[in-house]
Formats: C-alpha cells, structure tokens, sequence
C-alpha cells in the first residue's frame, strides 16, 4: 500500500512538473531549432573566408571539416541582418524596386524553380499583409463531415475547373499547425463556407498557438453565400 501511495505521489508530481516545464522546454526546442536553421543558411555568407579560419579544426582535425565556431556564426548573422537591412533600404527607391522587380521575372522564368519561388512567394506576401493574397478567414468541414478547419480564401476564379465541375469552387488553404507554411490546397462550394469576422493575423496566431490563443466569443458568422442563395 505504502508502495502504490509513494507512486501515485510520485505521478502525480511527475504530471504537475511536466505541466509547469512542457511549455518552456517546447519553446527552448523550437528556439535551437530555428537557430540552427538560421545559421544553417547564414553561415554560407562567410563563403570568402578559409574554413581552416572560421570551422573547428582541433577536434575535427580534416581541416575545416568541423562545425562553424559560434562567433563567426554571429558574424555571419550581423552580416545576414545588414544585407536584408541594405535591401530593404533599397526597395524603397526607383532602381532597388526595378532590380526587385527583375529578379522576380527572372526567377518565375526558371522552369520548376518558379513553382517553388511563386508558391513561396504568396505565402509571404500572405503574411506580411497583402491584401491580394489570403482574403478572407472561412470555416470550412474538413477532413471530413463534422469536423471543421480554419483556412483562407485564396481564389474565387477557378477557370476550368469550375467549368468542369459545374459548380462555382472556392480555392481554400487549411495550414497545418503549428507550422502555417504547409497545409492543403481545396475546392470548396462557395455556399459550404462560412465566413468568419476573425482577421487573417488573428487566424494565423490561432493555428500557430494550437488553438490556445483564440478571440472572444462571438455568435457563429452566417456565410453572405449561403443567404443569397436563400433569398433567392
């Protein structure tokens, strides 16, 4: 008896610590692995100095086989941090928007690549606000019937696959969370969406927290879709 009361105390503990220590163990987790991301590109910029100078060569004695020292990759990101600056200062300026504006082209006439740089590209835009990207926040029944997802109007305009369909499609993007860059592209009927008054900011720091950090109730936003084809 006494075994089993040491043990249900210990559990008990055991759960309530993991409770307290989960969130900020998650958030060191993530933090290395954004660091380690981010170095993982940064150092790259260091290309013009000797590895034998800027890696680690004692325990790694292949010459500059080893890991890159930890300050340079402080260098490397204070470098990354004043180019990105020097081209935002750029952007602001006749020439800098021409040069942009060329890369774009240049880079969306690269076949398969420009797949990849134009996807990447409007999730980007997307989140930094543009108004020409995700439209509106719906909810939508996804995977399947009874269960709802939140996603983002991205299209209206469907050309042949509404045609084909025979029906007027909706181009939704679920994210996944808590990484909102991936998720599925769907089809939805216009008059199976339900709009939501929720910002598409509001939306994306809702799927990013898992659904912790959410707005204040409000009564269940009734699609404009769904009356107009009632009046009607």
């Amino acid at each position: 008896m006494e075994y089993k009361s040491f043990f249900a105390r210990w559990r008990s503990s055991f759960l309530t610590g993991l409770a307290v220590t989960l969130p900020a163990l998650l958030t060191l987790a993530a933090l290395k692995w954004l660091i380690g991301t981010i170095s993982g590109v940064t150092d790259l910029l260091l290309f013009f100095l000797p590895r034998s100078l800027t890696h680690d060569s004692l325990i790694y004695p292949n010459d500059g086989k080893g890991p890159m020292y930890l300050y340079w990759s402080v260098v490397a990101l204070a470098l990354a941090v004043v180019l990105i600056s020097a081209v935002g200062v750029l952007a602001r300026y006749y020439i800098g928007k021409k040069v942009i504006d060329w890369t774009d082209r240049v880079l969306m006439r690269v076949p398969l690549l420009n797949k990849f740089y134009g996807a990447i590209k409007q999730v980007n835009d997307a989140f930094a606000g543009n108004k020409h990207s995700f439209k509106t926040v719906v909810l939508v029944e996804f995977p399947g019937p009874g269960n709802y997802s939140i996603g983002f109007i991205t299209n209206e305009q469907q050309g042949e696959v509404q045609k084909m369909a025979g029906k007027i499609l909706v181009s939704v993007f679920i994210p996944t969370t808590p990484n909102p860059t991936s998720g599925f592209l769907i089809l939805v009927p216009e008059e199976k969406l339900v709009k939501l008054k929720m910002s598409v900011a509001d939306a994306i720091k809702y799927i990013v927290s898992l659904g912790a950090i959410s707005q204040e109730a409000t009564p269940p936003a009734k699609s404009s879709w769904s009356s107009s084809s009632s009046s009607s």
